[in-house]
């Protein structure tokens, strides 16, 4: 047997904790025998005779082996150099298994393997083109300058779609390209896009009719390219790309200008001035620096800096007549603080800001004084606009607008006041701040718009519906749906999916964190990989080999998931949170049920909601008037009852006589249910031997919810003497250095209040000793946790060695079909710089345990015995625990 099993992990040469290995059980005593004893994958265990096939990674490339139980002896029994052996299955004299994207039968008295030749006379209907609705796909899209039409990027294609009538026009109509991040010119001519239909990403144009054939305005490729903006006078495009430029290209001649260069950060943000000759940017700060505004003249080339590494800066917009550059800064501090421990946290920090760029400028928040208004003289020619800008005293000239501090970006200035996106413990939408008045006007509550030019109207997003409405200073309500029936299209399926392969093996190129990509030769693994395509006839299969091409990187985390596939119809199952058996009367007996927690309505197991009074040992009669005697399993009557009351007979003893009515609402998922018994039955374990001196702690992930659980647990426990700190099957997150930080606190003082028998400490902290508890499933966040524990010597790590996956991910970048690939994007390595840990080894145990499934299965818990034992002979050693005694009075009358 296997005791893990992760053939599906896009991790090739996996060398962690999980690292699978072939075990021999006794059934009758439950003993187990390691016969691999590999820190390779050993996978697929195939009993025949006297001897179990199984394949292995021992050799870099998966083939099958062969153990002899009589010998003991391992030998190799394939030899294959370039593809994996997939998935064996043994019959009565041989093992098929497909290598390649062939599959071959080894002969199991011989030794030898042949290639078979096997023809379907078969169409697949999932790998057919197929006529699409493309909005459902949509990625990105923009608005004419004179609110006309709208441009979005869906399923791959550039649209054009009119505000109330007319032509729906496909300008690209490719399957094979990913065209995406659309934009209108000002002037109204053109739409920009990002192409991959060169085998790189370009930056094109296109005639906004359709008419003219697509324009390429960059060559050579280079990283993934991010949404390219158009200068007021439609001349230039300016775009930022996973290398960290910033590039500034001229429609006319396509003549590229690196604007900057960023070793610090991706260049996201970034805008042109009303008069098409200065641009601001956010320049991204040091590791742990602050991000700041930048501006840089086209002609001069000159950079200037605008805020400083004091306050997080972003999201820069020039006003329309280039007076004013708004910005959005970080720097209201109005700490909330926390109910569980003496501490605080900043949010809501951001309000937006403007710079006066020259010094002449009269601030627009400045006193007014009423006075009579002369006509203005209209005599003289009037000229373009003309940005000014004063470098000396910028940082002087910079002003807030006085709205209440929160989360904001997408500003859109216009000449009286500005628009603006705003979230955090106020309301979400589009806001309106006037410069006249200095109010602040609701728009709307959507978020993603585009505004045109002239700021009289607008585009934005509702769910899925987009509206094209005229902009002013009032409240929206959204009228005028944009009609996006025409955007279907015939999509064919082998040219998309060979582009989503390509643009797969692109992005990882582009963002995968060692630019060497761990030594791998990339090209030579996207060529090895490519020659299956044309047999791919449905999305999951392009997932595995997606799958496979990423697995050669032998990295985690490493993930990539179907987009467009065939929907498969599930049924949710009724589930009643309990155990049962069947009694020999044919009704079903209630073992046991699930404690779950009555005030918390997300944790309410059925059986126990409150009236129904259903105890363990009590029988199940009937399901909906179907008796449990006429059913083969309890579940039969209980398919698709998830959520839904049902009605239940229940009795006291396995008969139909004296049985009662109740009403129960099954349930679709257990896990959590299961989860909180287990704890709980840990928790009573724990008090149960240590006599209530040693709490106990798990934490599930190091995302929200372990974060809560911790809080849940470790507040109430910090008189204890000693602790348990359970990392066991962690999936991980991003939380464990807050976890560490309260683990690693050590008190400064002692306090305490009039009559009070007993002390507290500042900071609030636990004082005495701890362990950690961790196995295999401990994984990410789950890994450098219990590294962190270990580092900073809060205790010893007791259990199994952890799964050994760090390089992290971030979100996934958009594809033509909706699916989702994670791109190892950044690592962690030693404190000291000394290297890269944990990936693809874990976090070894100070103390090894390894729990037995036979135990397991029997209710015993080694590694917690093991835990509580290490505790209970540090506390019987001595050392401080819990608080202070409180010291005698002074006596100060001498």
């Amino acid at each position: 047997m296997n005791r893990v099993f992760r053939e599906f992990r896009t991790w090739k040469n996996y060398r962690g904790g999980m690292a699978d290995d072939i075990w021999l059980v006794d059934a009758k005593s439950g003993n187990t025998e390691n016969i691999t004893n590999n820190p390779a994958q050993d996978i697929y265990p195939m009993y025949h005779g006297d001897k179990i096939y199984f394949v292995s990674e021992r050799d870099k490339t998966a083939n099958i082996f062969v153990y002899d139980t009589k010998s003991k002896q391992t030998q190799k029994v394939t030899d294959f150099k370039e593809f994996d052996v997939k998935f064996p299955s043994l019959g009565d004299h041989a093992i098929v298994f497909e290598n390649g994207g062939y599959i071959y039968l080894l002969d199991l008295a011989s030794g030898q393997s042949k290639k078979l030749s096997i023809t379907l006379a078969e169409d697949p209907a999932s790998g057919r083109s197929k006529q699409v609705d493309a909005a459902e796909y949509v990625y990105s899209s923009d608005l004419s300058p004179d609110g006309k039409r709208a441009v979005f990027s869906a399923r791959g294609d550039v649209f054009t779609v009119p505000a109330k009538s007319g032509v729906t026009r496909n300008l690209t109509q490719s399957s094979a390209a990913h065209d995406r991040n659309v934009g209108w010119s000002p002037d109204g001519k053109w739409i920009s896009y990002v192409s991959d239909r060169s085998g790189e990403d370009e930056l094109y144009i296109r005639e906004q009719g359709g008419t003219q054939q697509a324009k390429q305005l960059t060559k050579g490729g280079g990283a993934y390219k991010f949404n390219p903006i158009w200068s007021p006078d439609s001349k230039y495009l300016l775009f930022g790309d996973r290398a960290q430029n910033l590039y500034i290209v001229e429609v006319a001649s396509g003549n590229r200008t690196l604007v900057t260069h960023s070793d610090d950060g991706g260049i996201g943000a970034y805008s042109f001035g009303p008069d098409s000759k200065w641009i601001a940017f956010t320049a991204p700060g040091k590791a742990r620096e602050f991000s700041v505004i930048k501006l840089y003249n086209i002609d001069t080339k000159k950079i200037i800096t605008v805020t400083d590494t004091w306050y997080d800066s972003d999201g820069a917009k020039f006003s329309p007549d280039g007076k004013l550059l708004y910005f959005v800064s970080q720097r209201d501090f109005n700490p909330t603080y926390s109910q569980t421990e003496w501490n605080h946290a900043y949010t809501d920090m951001a309000r937006p800001y403007f710079v006066r760029l020259s010094a002449a400028y009269k601030s627009p928040l400045a006193d007014k004084d009423d006075e009579v208004n002369e006509k203005a003289d209209t005599t003289s020619k009037k000229g373009g606009k003309t940005v000014v800008v004063d470098e000396a005293g910028l940082a002087d000239r910079i002003e807030s607008l006085p709205v209440s501090p929160g989360s904001y970006g997408g500003l859109v200035p216009i000449e009286d006041g500005v628009y603006y996106f705003t979230a955090g413990r106020g309301a979400r939408g589009l806001k309106f701040f006037s410069l006249t008045d200095l109010k602040e006007t609701e728009i709307g509550t959507f978020g993603g718009y585009s505004i045109t030019p002239d700021a009289k109207k607008i585009l934005f997003r509702t769910g899925n519906d987009f509206f094209i409405e005229s902009l002013g200073k009032s409240k929206i309500t959204p009228t005028n749906k944009v009609d996006l029936s025409g955007l279907k299209l015939r999509v064919d399926l082998k040219a998309e999916w060979k582009q989503i392969y390509d643009e797969s093996w692109r992005q990882m190129r582009d963002y995968f964190y060692d630019p060497n990509m761990h030594g791998v030769n990339w090209k030579a693994m996207h060529d090895k990989y490519a020659p299956l395509l044309p047999y791919v006839n449905h999305r999951d299969d392009l997932t595995y080999l997606i799958g496979e091409l990423i697995g050669e990187l032998r990295v985690g985390h490493a993930y990539v998931n179907s987009g467009d596939r065939p929907p498969v119809d599930r049924i949710q199952m009724g589930l009643l949170g309990a155990r049962f058996s069947r009694d020999k009367s044919g009704f079903y007996r209630i073992d046991s049920i699930l404690s779950g927690e009555s005030w918390n309505k997300t944790m309410v197991s059925p059986l126990r909601a409150q009236g129904l009074n259903v105890r363990a040992g009590n029988y199940i009669i009937s399901i909906n008037g179907t008796s449990m005697k006429s059913v083969a399993n309890l579940y039969e009557p209980l398919a698709g009852k998830a959520g839904q009351l049902i009605e239940i007979e229940v009795n006291s003893t396995p008969s139909a006589s004296g049985a009662r009515k109740i009403l129960v609402k099954p349930v679709a998922d257990e896990a959590q249910l299961y989860y909180h018994e287990w704890v709980q039955q840990n928790v009573a374990k724990v008090t149960a031997a240590s006599g209530g001196r040693i709490g106990y702690v798990h934490i599930p992930d190091m995302g929200v919810e372990g974060l809560n659980q911790f809080a849940r647990y470790f507040y109430p426990q910090l008189d204890k003497e000693a602790l348990i700190i359970d990392d066991r099957g962690n999936g991980g997150g991003n939380v464990s250095p807050m976890i560490i930080e309260r683990l690693l606190r050590q008190p400064g003082l002692g306090t305490m209040w009039r009559n009070s028998k007993t002390a507290s400490i500042k900071p609030d902290a636990h004082v005495g000793p701890k362990v950690c508890l961790i196995d295999q499933y401990s994984a990410s966040d789950g890994d450098l946790f219990p590294w962190q524990f270990k580092y900073h010597k809060i205790g010893p790590l007791i259990g199994q060695r952890t799964w050994g996956g760090v390089v992290g991910i971030s979100g996934s970048l958009p594809f033509i079909d909706g699916g989702d690939m994670r791109k190892p994007e950044f690592a962690h390595f030693a404190a000291d710089g000394s290297s890269f840990i944990i990936e693809g080894e874990g976090v070894h145990p100070d103390i090894e345990v390894i729990n037995d499934p036979y135990n397991e299965y029997k209710g015993i818990d080694t590694q917690l015995a093991e835990g509580i034992k290490v505790l209970l002979e540090k506390l019987k050693a001595g050392g401080p625990t819990g608080v202070p005694k409180i010291p005698a009075f002074p006596d100060k009358s001498k």
